[in-house]
């Protein structure tokens, strides 16, 4: 009895051990050049046993273009450090559009859309998030703290003349919803596309990417994620943050997205309180939908912004 019950702690130690490495490589960003891990639903047998061994690759991402269109970088302070945006000027604006990206992104990745906006009439206002691509730091975590350079982006802009939209995806969307949820920040109306549930739903969609059986490793890693970077990630949850604001918010999800389920995407849309309008895009993952649905992106946007 004795010795099963060592086994039993040394086993959970372990887990632990190998929880707490997976969940600092995975909200924290390494200098060193290299590519990040693939798509984790895309990994050989042999390529996900190596991952889960050794972790992801996560290298800090970059900005690898620049907008061709005329645009000033601009430095905004926020609680994480100071942030790099792009923001270019329209004449006679409708509003202003404020892009955030996702996980393991950078601002560059955006700049389809925000040549988009830019063409529906929208000022544009691209900002990395903390850690990634010109602004300071190395650590995600996610959207939780990322919410805190929405509220700053937001609120830099509400001192401005105009309106204020967020077009975020992915972790951008989850960080606009904490930041409307519990920081007061209140644009005047949100495109979100593909936010996730929770942090744990997320972890746990990971590991069934993997055909991987996602507890007790998938709890371990939301638990060591959140006390490596001083927050609760249990309570990392949009579907919570969406019953607070009243916000007009357009929700966009591809119905082959992987990683953010029809379940937690249909739980998202009916705990929002505000005036909301909801796309599903066929044969879409987690990606940008206008790749494969160019019209019908643009169309949803461009009908929702007017209604505004």
């Amino acid at each position: 009895m004795r010795l099963a019950l060592l086994l039993l702690a040394l086993g959970f130690l372990a887990l632990n051990v190998v929880a707490a490495f997976h969940a600092w490589r995975f909200t924290h960003f390494v200098v060193e050049a290299g590519t990040h891990t693939g798509n984790l639903e895309q990994l050989t047998a042999p390529q996900k046993l190596w991952v889960l061994l050794t972790g992801i690759k996560n290298p800090r991402p970059v900005n690898q273009a620049r907008p061709d269109f005329p645009y000033v970088t601009l430095y905004l302070s926020s609680p994480n450090g100071r942030l790099e945006s792009w923001y270019s000027a329209v004449p006679d604006a409708r509003g202003t559009v404020a892009l955030f990206h996702g996980y393991t992104s950078s601002k560059s990745k955006l700049l389809t859309e925000a040549a988009t906006f830019r063409r529906f009439g929208y000022n544009v206002l691209l900002t990395d998030f903390a850690g990634n691509g010109g602004s300071d730091g190395n650590v995600c975590t996610v959207g939780h703290h990322e919410a805190e350079d929405v509220a700053a982006v937001v609120r830099w802009l509400q001192r401005r003349p105009g309106a204020v939209f967020i077009y975020a995806n992915s972790m951008g969307a989850v960080a606009t919803l904490r930041a409307e949820a519990e920081l007061g920040v209140q644009p005047t109306a949100n495109v979100l596309e593909c936010p996730y549930g929770s942090m744990l739903q997320t972890a746990q969609n990971r590991f069934r990417s993997m055909h991987v059986p996602p507890f007790p490793m998938a709890n371990l890693l939301v638990f060591w994620g959140g006390v490596e970077n001083n927050f609760w990630a249990f309570d990392l949850n949009a579907t919570a943050y969406a019953t607070r604001p009243t916000t007009p918010t357009l929700l966009l999800w591809g119905d082959a997205d992987p990683r953010v389920t029809r379940s937690e995407t249909d739980a998202i849309y009916a705990a929002l309180r505000g005036p909301k309008q909801r796309q599903d895009f066929p044969r879409s993952g987690h990606e940008p939908y206008w790749w494969k649905h160019w019209q019908l992106w643009e169309q949803t946007i461009q009908e929702f912004l007017r209604q505004q």
